[in-house]
């Protein structure tokens, strides 16, 4: 027979050993409910704004082929060298996270035949997009873009509605003291004999270049105008211009661009420095930016033209223009402004009761309610009537059935009026049909 061995009263118990939190990665962060009000009031005005212009929505996968963005985006840039969550996957495929929105959509376009519809065609999405880069405000691991582009024209008056629906989403969103930063960066043909220019200039300042710059000017020397190195900065400032060497149909696309903007009355500033940092674009490139009372300025999102896009892809050519903005970006900016989102809960009936066979009459008419399409609150867990109905104050509750234990007996319900507190009892058989009538009048 085993003894069991009696403790005894100088032994302590060791206090079980605590399992250590996990916490979300580096970078990749909760969006919690009282966050997602102000997402929700940002997408609610960017998706109303592309449906009202014709744009339809589009979902591409978190997963495609790396040989996608290493095509479409280029393979010397920062993303595709340095950002990209980059797997081999068990069958041997190499496949990534997608680190922006556009290559996806042009794949789509491309395999779906969408070139056979109708022209242009005008696509947007949202989403979350993952690149590896040390996280700090607005520039996160896994952050969330809301995008559109529209393929199949090349007329100057489609850059203007692009930039034009991109600004119009923030001013709706409150975000006021916005400008656009705004350049063309030509085509194939007129860059090719700036690029050379660009090079011998760069060449006689080298040594004022930082480590990535140096290794730009052979491989993408565009790229140099776009680095914020403070040294490079500095050099870029007396760099040539490219607008100042675009081909003639480049320089009147570019000018009509213009002139459309002006006519919408939308603030923009050239900037020659501005390049954007993807190797698929052409033409006419755009940002952004906001402007803190402090004269700070912070890049909300940008686009441009990528007509040659579809075509590397595989597809036939067809001119294309886009713009993405980070979410994360311009709810801070809503939140750091202390704009007030005017976004309350609302039901048309709370469900007050009071104990367990109360409970189950309240769950039979919650189930009928919601059949009806009448938006039901309610707090199961609650066992005060009158903490119920503070509830139901809160979230603007137009009537509340009230089921106590009389009630639960009889087959019976309070109907109360959160306005006037009027009360009347209805039987439980007719309890729908009337609160169908008081919500009508």
């Amino acid at each position: 027979m085993t003894r069991v061995k009696k403790e005894t009263k100088n032994e302590v118990r060791k206090p079980k050993k605590r399992l250590k939190q996990i916490q979300a990665i580096k970078g990749m962060n909760d969006i919690l409910p009282t966050d997602q009000l102000v997402w929700d009031y940002v997408l609610d005005h960017a998706r109303k704004l592309c449906t009202e212009l014709g744009f339809g929505r589009i979902s591409t996968p978190i997963l495609e082929k790396t040989e996608l963005f290493q095509r479409g985006v280029g393979n010397i840039t920062d993303i595709v060298e340095k950002e990209m969550f980059s797997f081999e996957t068990k069958g041997g495929d190499d496949v990534s996270m997608r680190p922006e929105g556009t290559a996806g959509v042009v794949r789509a376009y491309v395999e779906n035949g969408m070139s056979k519809w109708p022209q242009p065609v005008k696509l947007f999405y949202e989403g979350p997009m993952f690149r590896y880069e040390k996280p700090q405000a607005g520039r996160y691991r896994q952050f969330y873009q809301f995008g559109f582009e529209i393929i199949g024209d090349n007329c100057p008056a489609i850059d203007a509605q692009v930039i034009y629906l991109a600004w119009k989403i923030l001013q709706k969103s409150e975000i006021n003291d916005t400008i656009i930063q705004l350049n063309s960066i030509g085509c194939s043909e007129c860059r090719l004999a700036y690029k050379k220019m660009l090079v011998d200039y760069y060449e006689m300042k080298i040594n004022k270049l930082c480590h990535d710059c140096k290794r730009r000017l052979d491989e993408n020397p565009l790229r140099l105008l776009d680095c914020k190195e403070e040294k490079c900065t500095q050099v870029s400032f007396s760099a040539p211009q490219i607008i100042d060497h675009l081909c003639e149909p480049c320089h009147d696309h570019f000018k009509n661009v213009l002139e459309f903007l002006d006519e919408l009355e939308i603030p923009y500033v050239l900037n020659s420095n501005l390049v954007r940092g993807l190797d698929y674009y052409t033409q006419t490139v755009f940002e952004i930016w906001e402007c803190d009372s402090e004269g700070n300025q912070n890049s909300l999102g940008g686009g441009g033209r990528y007509d040659n896009m579809i075509k590397l892809m595989g597809g036939e050519d067809a001119p294309a223009i886009g713009f993405s903005f980070g979410i994360e970006r311009v709810v801070e900016s809503i939140q750091r402004k202390g704009i007030k989102i005017n976004k309350r809960i609302k039901k048309d009936v709370f469900l007050v009761q009071l104990g367990n066979l109360a409970r189950k009459k309240i769950l039979r008419i919650f189930d009928k309610l919601i059949d009806c399409d009448i938006a039901v609150g309610e707090s199961l867990g609650r066992g005060s009537i009158k903490s119920q109905l503070r509830l139901a104050n809160k979230t603007n509750s137009k009537l509340a059935l009230i089921v106590g234990q009389k009630e639960a007996l009889d087959d019976t319900v309070i109907i109360r009026d959160m306005e006037s507190g009027m009360q009347e009892v209805v039987t439980l058989q007719d309890i729908v049909e009337e609160v169908q009538k008081r919500l009508r009048n």
